[in-house]
């Protein structure tokens, strides 16, 4: 029985996600079992309560893109492409972008740092890396705001023509 309590102190320690949670209460509630004891009310954990996230209450900044879709076109494989979103905030408060995740590591986001204020203009920059990419292309940058909703995906593509001198040397040793 010792022995049980010692895995089961040792699991909590350890291992902080939630499949182990589970498998540690229902543990402990086959011990209160065993041992007679009724088993206590189940905790809720904050995946069971939590609530759809709702619109925040007062004057709230708004991300309106120029275009949130751009196509490169036909590029060479290696070729690097940029292209900046430009936006603006028509809302009633200072827009602050908290992040702008790309997709993928071939692209590299730039953006406005700065609050943009209301009326105010900004920018999300994406650098697409071609090299090793050949083919079409389809990628992503998500960019979270203090907006409502808080999330903006702004998408590009572009047809990668492969590099024709690429395996040309041989096999590499």
């Amino acid at each position: 029985m010792m022995l049980l309590l010692l895995v089961l102190a040792a699991a909590l320690v350890s291992c902080q996600n939630k499949e182990a949670e589970k498998k540690i209460a229902a543990l402990e509630a086959r011990l209160n079992e065993l041992e007679g004891r009724k088993t206590p009310a189940v905790k809720q954990t904050p995946e069971a309560t939590a609530q759809p996230e709702t619109k925040p209450e007062g004057p709230l900044p708004v991300l309106q893109f120029e275009k949130v879709e751009h196509d490169f076109g036909t590029i060479q494989e290696g070729q690097k492409v940029s292209y900046t979103y430009k936006f603006k905030n028509t809302g009633e408060a200072p827009l602050i972008i908290q992040s702008a995740q790309p997709s993928c590591g071939c692209t590299v986001p730039e953006w406005s740092k700065e609050p943009i204020q209301p009326g105010k203009e900004g920018f999300v920059k994406a650098e697409f890396d071609s090299k090793g990419k050949p083919n079409a292309q389809n990628k992503t940058i998500t960019v979270t705001a203090n907006t409502w909703p808080k999330q903006t995906t702004l998408r590009f593509k572009a047809m990668v023509l492969p590099n024709p001198n690429a395996g040309a040397n041989g096999p590499v040793k």
